[in-house]
């Protein structure tokens, strides 16, 4: 149906109240118009649905839209009820609905009145829906979020497969339109194949954000306090902290709150009325942040969100995406700062142990980008953007400086003779490894399929060996972004040459690598960056004088220094400078007792050093814990004191013994007593304990790995826990 110039904006003015139109907006539109395929694909917040909400209530017939969402689509329909005069010009099919409303909305159908019919992929497998649609006009089918088609999407729902043969027996002629707000190369493909559109008229907008700041940080055990601070500095603004899961999400919610941020939970597993009332105070403003798990944000248009947090990082780019896009929709400013320990990655992988094999390696293949996202030290949005398939110039691009990578760049070196080494290694192995195993090749570490090719017998095996697995690891990724090496997608990221790495082989140039973050952990958990702008970092001259003066006390009073306080106790005032014994109670494995106890020369010092050096204290620093442990502290003193078995209080709770033995350690460490004898003198004879108590009394560290090799295995790792919190609390409260 042809259309008129001014129709065209007179309806978008009518229906939306808009003088023109977004990006690619009207090109789509009048695609759409003229009958053809058409496939879209738009980052999130550039105005995706209004492409196809448009042509549907300018033509005749009934559009129908496939999403993925329920809750999605009960916002459509709202919104395009309200900008019109019929209810009936929006309908919703699905199972919620009762006899009668499906009559109703196929009534309004019928009648012409409905120009948008929003249904989840199963609806649509129900023959008495397909056999009424059949016989109404249909001016176009639209697949929304339709990446869910691809296993390489990071939503697969298998239902979206079937689309093409369900549209099929609707109608043959229908055009449709494929949307998605996020899709690498591969998926692209894949959406196009799938729903038997090859011919469609591609759109396909800019994935790049300006206005988002792209920040990565260790994780460290101090993240919920890290957490706080950043949302303390950005007070009065809207954000939304992500977590994996729901646990996390209530644990988070709770320790914002009781430091005195307007914060409320939002998951799946929330009862609908509790999600639909927090996710209006959000959008009222009557809170500042949402603690989510991914359920949250589908469809969520609040443009003024001005940071996203991921407290765990997703499980794919394409995620991290879509999440970190629901910051500054009004392109106003946007931070985007992810927590990284490589810990959680190793978690992710746990989780994906049960599901097929091909599954487990798409899964694996997304993981490992991520991975390479987090460790890289190059421009955040340059990788990003050649992840989908766009190349960006950090010189010349917009937003070329904002991410933390760009603001605080790395030292970089000339690495031409080890970029052809790699290429080399890749073209003498006849493109078959992937990264990890190509790296094992380098620094010669054999494994079953490098020994299964011979490569192990090759001359160049190990030739790499001159630098760590790491270095080769943050090169492979630079080599690739730079272009010289792809990465296979049909055989889940086998790196194979480019053209340009072809020429590189032959005529070799300069190449300057950058770098890569270290996010290694240090003996005791503590994840420490070398990266300036990262998280926090403790003061390094006054830790020297805390453990001086730790050693000092020691001595006097006749106990190790780990007595007194832990080294991350330490490290924690070195980061927090408390100054009064109530702050010093909430430093990291302290409490009242042990402050009390031990604490007034340890605030003196702080409180000399911190007039003396003019430095301006954080003072939110002061991380209240939500109190949901002391039930459990309380419990185990109690029934430590009735000298039930320990086994028997650790089931009650629903604990293995590993997990219960660190509450106790957490309770003596902070200075409470336990007497845990009569457990002990079961497990360990005189001879022995004496033995222990002498070691403990000498050492250096109340490490207990060190501690097993100081007896040469004579006591495994269960009974020198034990041991040691009876020593602690003795000797210490």
């Amino acid at each position: 149906m042809a259309l008129v110039e001014t129709d065209l904006h007179a309806a978008l003015k009518k229906y939306f109240g808009f003088s023109k139109f977004k990006g690619l907006q009207e090109d789509v539109v009048r695609s759409i118009l003229s009958g053809q395929n058409t496939f879209v694909i738009m980052p999130t917040g550039g105005g995706k649905s209004l492409c196809y909400q448009l042509p549907a209530l300018m033509q005749e017939g009934t559009a129908i839209v496939v999403s993925p969402l329920i809750a999605l689509m009960k916002n459509q329909v709202d919104a395009i009820r309200g900008v019109s005069d019929h209810e009936g010009v929006a309908h919703v099919l699905n199972s919620s609905l009762t006899k009668t409303e499906t009559k109703r909305v196929k009534e309004d159908i019928a009648n012409g009145v409905t120009k948008l019919l929003y249904v989840a992929p199963e609806s649509l497998t129900k023959e008495e829906h397909v056999d009424f649609l059949r016989s109404q006009t249909i001016s176009f089918m639209a697949v929304d979020e339709a990446h869910c088609i691809s296993e390489w999407g990071h939503d697969f729902r298998p239902e979206y497969r079937n689309l093409r043969h369900i549209i099929k027996r609707i109608g043959d002629n229908i055009p449709i339109i494929g949307l998605t707000a996020t899709a690498t190369p591969k998926v692209q493909e894949d959406i196009l194949k799938n729903l038997g559109i090859t011919d469609a008229k591609t759109f396909k907008a800019s994935f790049n954000r300006p206005n988002l700041y792209y920040e990565v940080r260790p994780k460290t055990k101090q993240v919920d306090a890290d957490i706080i601070r950043f949302i303390k500095q950005n007070e009065g603004k809207s954000g939304i902290v992500y977590c994996l899961s729901r646990k996390r999400v209530e644990e988070l919610a709770q320790v914002l709150q009781v430091n005195g941020i307007n914060a409320v939970p939002y998951h799946a597993g929330l009862d609908a009325k509790t999600r639909a009332r927090h996710q209006d105070m959000f959008l009222m403003e009557e809170i500042d942040v949402v603690v989510a798990t991914i359920a949250f944000g589908m469809g969520i248009d609040k443009p003024d969100v001005r940071f996203v947090i991921h407290h765990d990082i997703p499980k794919s780019i394409e995620s991290y995406y879509q999440e970190t896009g629901r910051a500054g929709r009004d392109g106003g400013e946007g931070h985007c700062l992810a927590f990284y320990a490589y810990k959680d990655i190793e978690k992710l992988e746990k989780f994906m142990s049960g599901k097929p094999v091909a599954e487990q390696e798409i899964g694996h293949a997304l993981l490992q980008e991520v991975v390479a996202y987090a460790e890289t030290s190059m421009s955040r949005r340059k990788f990003i953007l050649h992840y989908f398939g766009e190349a960006f110039d950090t010189e010349t691009g917009e937003g070329g400086d904002m991410d933390d990578n760009v603001r605080h760049p790395k030292k970089q070196h000339e690495a031409q003779n080890d970029v052809q080494l790699l290429l080399d290694v890749v073209a003498k192995t006849n493109q078959k490894y992937k990264a990890k195993d190509l790296v094992n090749v380098l620094v010669g570490k054999g494994n079953a399929l490098i020994k299964s090719h011979k490569t192990d017998d090759q001359p160049f095996f190990g030739k790499g060996n001159y630098k760590e697995k790491s270095y080769w690891m943050a090169l492979v990724r630079q080599v690739l972004v730079a272009g010289y090496l792809k990465k296979d997608i049909e055989t889940y990221g086998v790196i194979k040459l480019t053209q340009k790495g072809q020429d590189f082989i032959k005529t070799p140039q300069s190449f300057m690598m950058t770098e890569d973050h270290d996010f290694s952990e240090t003996s005791d958990g503590q994840i420490i960056t070398a990266s300036k702008g990262g998280g926090a970092v403790a003061d390094e001259t006054l830790m020297r004088m805390l453990k001086d003066l730790r050693k000092k006390n020691a001595k006097k009073l006749g106990v190790p220094p780990f007595v007194i306080f832990q080294d991350p106790s330490l490290e924690d005032m070195a980061l927090k400078y408390p100054i009064s014994l109530e702050e010093l109670s909430n430093v990291h494995g302290v409490g009242d007792g042990k402050a009390k106890k031990y604490g007034k020369d340890f605030i003196k010092l702080i409180s000399n050093y911190v007039d003396e050096n003019d430095i301006s204290r954080p003072d939110d620093m002061v991380v209240k814990s939500t109190g949901s442990n002391s039930s459990l502290k309380l419990y185990i003193i109690q029934n430590i004191d009735r000298k039930l078995p320990l086994e028997d209080i650790a089931s009650a709770k629903g604990m293995e013994m590993p997990d219960f033995i660190k509450e106790m350690e957490a309770i003596v460490y902070s200075g409470t007593k336990l007497n845990i004898d009569y457990w002990v003198d079961d497990l360990l004879d005189e001879d022995q304990q004496e033995e222990i108590h002498e070691y403990f009394m000498e050492a250096e560290t109340d490490k207990i790995d060190v501690a097993i090799d100081e007896f040469d295995g004579d006591y495994d790792d269960e009974e020198l826990r034990l041991y040691r919190i009876k020593f602690i609390s003795e000797v210490a409260n």
